[in-house]
C-alpha cells in the first residue's frame, strides 16, 4: 500500500509546480504574442506547435530536478515511468486558442498519488489568471484583484439565478436522452454560456457559474481542475458519476446540489 502523502510535501510539490509553470510561460509567451511557430496536425486532428513541445520539457526540467523518481505523462511525449507519483501535464490545453491567437489557453499541471489527483495548478498568463490547490487545503485564485481563496457559490435550483457552460458536447449530443436532458437544464437556467477550456472551471471555482457539462476530452484536460473545483467547494466527476481518472473523457462539475441534480438528469 502506497504512503500517504504530508502536508509539508504537497506545500513543497506544489511550489515547484508554480515554478514549472512559470518555466512554461517563459516559452510560451514569446512565440505567442511574435506569433513565431509553425503548426503541425497530430494523429487525433488536432494542432500542435514547437511551443507546446518546448513548454513540455520546460516543465519536466523543473519538475525532474526535484522530483527524479516521479512519474511523467505528458500531452506531447506520453508516459514516462513508473509509480504511484505521477505528474500530469499538459504544456498548452487550448492550443486551438493558441494558434488562432486569443488567450483563452492555459498550462495544466497536476499530482496523481496512487490514483488520486491530490495537487493542481492551471496557469493562464495571457487571460491574467492562474488557480491552484493542494488536497485539504482550499482552492486559490491570482487576477487582477490580487491572490484570495475561492469557494463555488451556494446555488441549489436550476432557476433564472443559475447559469451553465460548456466545452465540448458532440458525443452527448449523440445520446437522444442526454441531449434531451441538457435541453432541460437549458430552458431552465438564467444563463448559458461555452466558455470552455480552463475558463469555466475558474469562473465555477471562484462562484461566477454553477454547472459545468463537457464531453470528448481526457484527464489531461482537467486533471488540476479537479482539485482546483473540489477544493473550493465543488463536486467534480464524470457524466456517468464516476471519480475523474486516467481513463475520464467526460466532466461534470458544480456546486454540490446542481451537480447532484444534472447527475441524474443525465442519467435518469
Amino acid at each position: 500500500m502506497s504512503a500517504p502523502l504530508d502536508d509539508a510535501f504537497l506545500a513543497r510539490a506544489l511550489a515547484v509546480a508554480q515554478r514549472a509553470a512559470d518555466a512554461a510561460a517563459a516559452v510560451i509567451a514569446p512565440r505567442w504574442r511574435a506569433r513565431d511557430f509553425s503548426i503541425e496536425t497530430k494523429g487525433d486532428a488536432t494542432p500542435v506547435t514547437e511551443a507546446d513541445r518546448e513548454a513540455e520539457a520546460a516543465i519536466k526540467r523543473v519538475l525532474r530536478e526535484e522530483f527524479p523518481a516521479h512519474a511523467f505523462h505528458g500531452e506531447e511525449e506520453g508516459r514516462e515511468g513508473e509509480g504511484d507519483l505521477l505528474w500530469l501535464i499538459d504544456p498548452i490545453d487550448g492550443t486551438k486558442a493558441f494558434v488562432r491567437g486569443y488567450p483563452m489557453f492555459s498550462t495544466q499541471i497536476a499530482l496523481m498519488h496512487a490514483g488520486e489527483l491530490v495537487l493542481g495548478v492551471s496557469a493562464a498568463p495571457e487571460y491574467g489568471e492562474r488557480a491552484w490547490a493542494v488536497r485539504g487545503g482550499g482552492a486559490y485564485l491570482r487576477d487582477a484583484h490580487g491572490e484570495r481563496r475561492v469557494r463555488v457559490a451556494d446555488t441549489c435550483a436550476f432557476d433564472a439565478t443559475a447559469a451553465i457552460s460548456t466545452g465540448n458536447l458532440k458525443s452527448l449530443a449523440a445520446s437522444p436522452a442526454r441531449w434531451s436532458a441538457y435541453a432541460d437544464l437549458v430552458r431552465r437556467v438564467g444563463r448559458i454560456r461555452g466558455y470552455g477550456d480552463f475558463l469555466h472551471y475558474h469562473l465555477l471555482a471562484r462562484g461566477a457559474i454553477d454547472l459545468v457539462v463537457e464531453s470528448d476530452l481526457n484527464i489531461l484536460d482537467i486533471a488540476p481542475l479537479v482539485v482546483i473545483v473540489r477544493e473550493a467547494g465543488g463536486t467534480f466527476t464524470d457524466l456517468d458519476g464516476h471519480p475523474i481518472g486516467l481513463d475520464t473523457r467526460s466532466a461534470l462539475a458544480g456546486t454540490p446540489a446542481l451537480h447532484a441534480q444534472a447527475l441524474s438528469a443525465f442519467n435518469g
